[in-house]
């Protein structure tokens, strides 16, 4: 029955919630991304950890749905749609708008149900409370809007050559800029959940302190990394990021069996 479940669920991608999987790890996209970037990290981590890609609408097979431009609307039905799932451990990864989607779930989760992520795994994106380092550019007309996307390296360049594709990229894209570029944050009780923070080098807008900052956001276990790359060193360095997930979950699951 959970199966037909998952397949009937669009937020879910190839989700892999089989018997042998004793934590679900749910992973968010960045903005203008898509769930099949967390394709391969099944193949890359034990069957211990069940991967769960989180779609949201406007792209890939929910295209044709309207993107979400209000992120409290989003968590909001994001939590109903997961629910049924969150019945076994879980844990939540994202990368930068990724982050800041499974941050405020997080808390949603927490005051509306009582439940928390074993760990939350904070990928290119500064700590909540501090001012976004990057320049706004969502309410730029199209070119500069776009001109500002490619500085970030983080769309194929094809795409930019490609001016149908573009033109039909660019309602989400925008909507999830606007999504990361009007959040406020509002002051809450840390997470009882445990935190890793990981950036990138030659992220041209990281910092230790951003990354460190995520340090008053956890009451449990915190750590940082930091990799080579810029803000896309979750596919330059993937192998590294998928290598810190498992590591940390596998702790997590030794403490449910009693080991160590």
């Amino acid at each position: 029955m959970q199966k037909m479940n998952v397949s009937q669920n669009r937020w879910l991608l190839s989700a892999k919630m089989t018997a042998e999987a004793e934590v679900l790890l749910f992973c968010f996209h960045y903005a203008g991304g898509h769930a099949g970037i967390y394709r391969d990290w099944q193949k890359k981590l034990p069957v211990q950890i069940g991967v769960c890609p989180v779609q949201l609408p406007g792209r890939s097979n929910r295209f044709l749905e309207p993107c979400y431009t209000d992120l409290s609307v989003m968590i909001r039905d994001l939590a109903e749609a997961l629910l049924p799932y969150l019945n076994r451990p879980f844990a939540f990864f994202g990368h930068s708008m990724g982050t800041l989607v499974s941050f405020e779930l997080a808390r949603y989760l927490r005051k509306h149900y009582n439940l928390k992520p074993q760990h939350l795994f904070a990928s290119g994106y500064h700590a909540p409370h501090l001012p976004d380092p990057g320049e706004a550019i969502h309410h730029l007309p199209d070119q500069e809007f776009l001109e500002g996307v490619r500085t970030m390296n983080g769309t194929p360049k094809e795409i930019f050559e490609d001016k149908e594709i573009l033109n039909m990229l660019l309602p989400t894209l925008r909507a999830d800029f606007s999504i990361c570029e009007t959040y406020r944050y509002q002051d809450g009780e840390p997470l009882e959940s445990g935190v890793t923070a990981i950036g990138g080098w030659q992220d041209p807008d990281f910092s230790v302190t951003h990354l460190e900052a995520w340090r008053e956001h956890t009451n449990a276990s915190f750590q940082t990394h930091i990799l080579e790359g810029d803000h896309f060193f979750i596919h330059s360095q993937q192998d590294q990021v998928i290598s810190i997930v498992g590591s940390t979950l596998q702790n997590y699951i030794a403490g449910y069996r009693g080991i160590g």
